[in-house]
């Protein structure tokens, strides 16, 4: 969709799209419901804005709809396209892939919560790297660096759904529409 059909989609299925981006049921109201935008800018600087104000239960409840690394999403098809997507480049096979394992059991033994980061861009290495660096935060610091991560999706998903159709076509679809 472009920023017009965004602009002028109706609430229900801007919303469904929009959650596709992060499940955070205060921002996607407040992104439709703040509507128009005069820019993609403006778009995603508010959206940014809304999500540097986050609370942990949240993220919490975004985090629930996100796949561990390496696993497909059972979410409605758009966004399973879009987590896989974001993954393609983290394919991974042997000891890379056996070291993903333990170290996603790991992380989600030590703080409870399923490891997230930001896939777009990074190959199977780096994610790891990243994973087993982020074993050795506090809890309070891995919160943070959580939902840094989760705004980052968030804002990638958005850019990407108002350069494209797939969204609103797959939320009206899965809706009946």
């Amino acid at each position: 969709m472009d920023l017009v059909a965004l602009n002028d989609a109706p609430r229900d299925i801007l919303a469904a799209s929009l959650t596709s981006c992060a499940d955070v049921p205060r921002w996607v109201d407040a992104l439709v419901d703040d509507r128009p935008y005069e820019s993609v800018d403006a778009l995603l600087s508010y959206a940014d804005s809304l999500a540097a104000t986050w609370t942990d239960d949240e993220v919490t409840h975004a985090l629930a709809q996100h796949p561990r690394i390496g696993e497909r999403s059972r979410r409605p098809a758009a966004e399973a396209a879009m987590s896989a997507h974001e993954q393609s480049g983290v394919r991974a096979g042997g000891d890379v892939a056996a070291r993903l394992r333990e170290a996603n059991a790991a992380y989600e033994e030590q703080f409870d919560r399923v490891f997230l980061v930001r896939a777009a861009g990074r190959d199977a290495d780096e994610v790891l790297a990243l994973l087993e660096g982020r074993l050795s935060n506090d809890d309070a610091t891995e919160r943070e660096v959580v939902k840094g991560q989760l705004r980052e999706i968030a804002l990638l998903r958005l850019r990407d759904a108002v350069t494209t159709t797939t969204l609103t076509t797959d939320a009206a679809r899965e809706d009946g529409s």
